[in-house]
C-alpha cells in the first residue's frame, strides 16, 4: 500500500532532541538583494558570505536550519513585506538585504518525507536533502524529500531517527514521513566533512 503523502514537503518543525521544551523560535540572517535562486518554506539553509542560500545542493552540505519564511520592503509598493518564502529575484525599495526568518536551534527536530524506503537498519544513519524541482512556486512551499540512496554512517546532512507518529505511514513505501535531526551542522562543527560523533 502506498503513503497517502505523494509529495515531499519539505522540513517541518517537530520538537528537540531530548523532549526538552521547544520554543520553535525564529532567528533573523539575511538574503543577499537580488539572488537569483528560489528558497521554499521548509529548505534547509546554509550561511555563504553572510547570507542565506540553499543548503540543499549537496547531500554533505553543512546547514544553519530552515527557512520559514522573509521580510522585505517592496520596491513597486515601499509597503514592508512578508512572505512564506523568496521568490526570486528581489530587489527591494532600496536595494537593501532581505531578512529571513530561519529555525536554527541545532538541536531541532524536522519531519520529513522518504523518497524511497528504508530497511530498519537504515534508521540511525545519516541522508541528504537534495531535490531537483524544489517547491512549489505558488504555496512556496519546499517539495524536498529525504534522499534514501544517500545513506552513509556520517557523511550526510540529517541523521534518521524514528518513524513519525503517522498513523497511516507504510514503512515500505516511498514518501513516509520519518523524523530527523542535524548532523551537519554549521553552529557545531568547523570543516562541514564530518558528522557529529554519535556514540
Amino acid at each position: 500500500m502506498a503513503n497517502r503523502n505523494s509529495a515531499g514537503f519539505g522540513l517541518r518543525p517537530a520538537g528537540t532532541l531530548g523532549n526538552t521544551p521547544a520554543t520553535q523560535g525564529l532567528s533573523q540572517y539575511w538574503i543577499d538583494a537580488g539572488a537569483s535562486v528560489d528558497l521554499f518554506n521548509g529548505m534547509a539553509m546554509k550561511s555563504s558570505g553572510g547570507y542565506m542560500i540553499t543548503g540543499e545542493s549537496a547531500t554533505t552540505v553543512t546547514t544553519i536550519g530552515v527557512l520559514f519564511g522573509i521580510y522585505y520592503t517592496a520596491a513597486t509598493t515601499k509597503k514592508p513585506t512578508w512572505a512564506h518564502w523568496y521568490d526570486a529575484t528581489i530587489t527591494p525599495a532600496n536595494s537593501e538585504d532581505l531578512t529571513a526568518f530561519v529555525l536554527d536551534n541545532p538541536f531541532q527536530l524536522f519531519v520529513v518525507a522518504t523518497d524511497g524506503a528504508i530497511a530498519q537498519a537504515g534508521y540511525g544513519k545519516t541522508y541528504g536533502v537534495t531535490v531537483t524541482a524544489a517547491g512549489s512556486e505558488i504555496s512556496g512551499q519546499s517539495s524536498s524529500t529525504l534522499t534514501t540512496g544517500t545513506v552513509s554512517n556520517t557523511a550526510n546532512q540529517w541523521r534518521l531517527l524514528r518513524s513519525a507518529e503517522d498513523p497511516s505511514n507504510n514503512e515500505s513505501a516511498a514518501y513516509r514521513s520519518v523524523v530527523v535531526a542535524h548532523n551537519l551542522n554549521q553552529y557545531l562543527q568547523n570543516t562541514g566533512t564530518a558528522g557529529i560523533t554519535w556514540q
